[in-house]
């Protein structure tokens, strides 16, 4: 008796003890259960998912984010299908095209996010409040394969009028637009720096040179790259990518500039996570957010985000020429009709 008596003290302990960590444990359940379930729309390859959601999920606690992910073309889709029933709650990483297109449609909700006049001017939408927000940029390039030209004495091109030469006759790969978001931002590039007529006309006198067209962006520089072809016009980063490697190939930015494109964000419209949404929002602008773009994409939005891959060329953001995304939007499914109707003769079998 006398030793329990003895032991109470120590008892009362014990319980005590219990009774936080009963605590700490419905406190924890409780932190959990208030945390705000964002459903992400988003192309992004499926390596960027895990590591943007940590990210995100570390830097703001009481949100957490459900992505849905597939191709542009399938979540544009997608998300249009659903404008009268949005099951999205934020768009993070699909190309602005497609994102300018649903504010068109009024499927987006307006939001400034905080930080928005650090990042560089091109990557903000101009109206006040922002309906979107550009994160990445990608363009084309010409890869041109150095060794397959000291074969037949090849002149190395430094213009796009130039790869409608005769020397480059069935020597050329390039995406096909339909399929191919490198090969959409391209043609339409052309029908901006030339006009209508003059860009169809050059199409026209390109498709000579043509071997053919491929549904993919990176295959037109791996092929160049491995000596199946003298050229192809693909993007960017597959280019200093498969030079890094040793491949023999030039990578030409065309004196005229690059067409290009972006990946943006936006805050779905009729969302019942607004507040959430715009942390999600507001964070895909900081320079951390920049800096994992920055691993995927040489050209990102943050100014001080500048990781820079070895063999990418230089003056490439320089060179991106004033592109209209709203009119690439609107336009899309007229200048895919004509070109499949002109050209797809040429394409990959799929």
């Amino acid at each position: 008796m006398d030793g329990f008596l003895r032991n109470r003290p120590m008892i009362g302990l014990f319980a005590a003890a219990a009774g936080v960590a009963l605590a700490v444990g419905f406190a924890g359940e409780a932190s959990a259960q208030q945390r705000t379930r964002l459903t992400v729309y988003t192309a992004l390859e499926n390596d960027q998912l895990q590591p943007y959601k940590q990210a995100f999920e570390n830097d703001v606690k009481d949100v957490e984010i459900a992505w849905v992910r597939d191709s542009t073309g399938v979540m544009t889709a997608r998300l249009l299908a659903e404008k009268d029933n949005p099951r999205a709650d934020v768009i993070w990483g699909l190309s602005a095209s497609s994102v300018v297109l649903f504010e068109k449609q009024g499927m987006l909700a307006p939001y400034t996010p905080k930080g928005a006049d650090q990042i560089k001017a091109v990557f903000r939408d101009s109206k006040n409040p922002m309906v979107w927000t550009g994160m990445d940029a990608y363009l084309s390039v010409v890869c041109f394969n150095t060794a397959e030209a000291g074969k037949t004495n090849a002149p190395k091109p430094v213009s796009w009028e130039d790869l409608t030469k005769p020397a480059y006759k069935n020597q050329i790969v390039m995406p096909n637009p339909a399929s191919s978001g490198t090969g959409y931002l391209t043609i339409a590039a052309w029908l901006q720096l030339m006009g209508e007529a003059k860009g169809w006309q050059y199409m026209d006198a390109l498709h000579q040179n043509v071997a053919v067209y491929t549904h993919s962006g990176s295959a037109p520089c791996v092929q160049a790259a491995r000596g199946e072809r003298l050229m192809g016009i693909g993007f960017d980063m597959r280019g200093a990518s498969e030079k890094s490697k040793g491949a023999p190939i030039d990578i030409i930015l065309p004196k005229e500039g690059a067409g290009w494109e972006m990946e943006a964000s936006a805050i779905v419209k009729g969302t019942k996570n607004l507040a959430a949404a715009q942390k999600l929002i507001d964070w895909s602008v900081t320079k951390q957010a920049n800096e994992l773009y920055n691993k995927h994409y040489a050209i990102v939005a943050h100014p001080d985000s500048k990781n820079i891959p070895p063999n990418y060329p230089a003056n490439a953001e320089q060179s991106m020429v004033k592109n209209d995304l709203a009119w690439m939007a609107n336009e899309r499914e007229r200048i895919l009709a004509e070109w499949t109707k002109r050209y797809d003769g040429k394409s990959a079998p799929k």
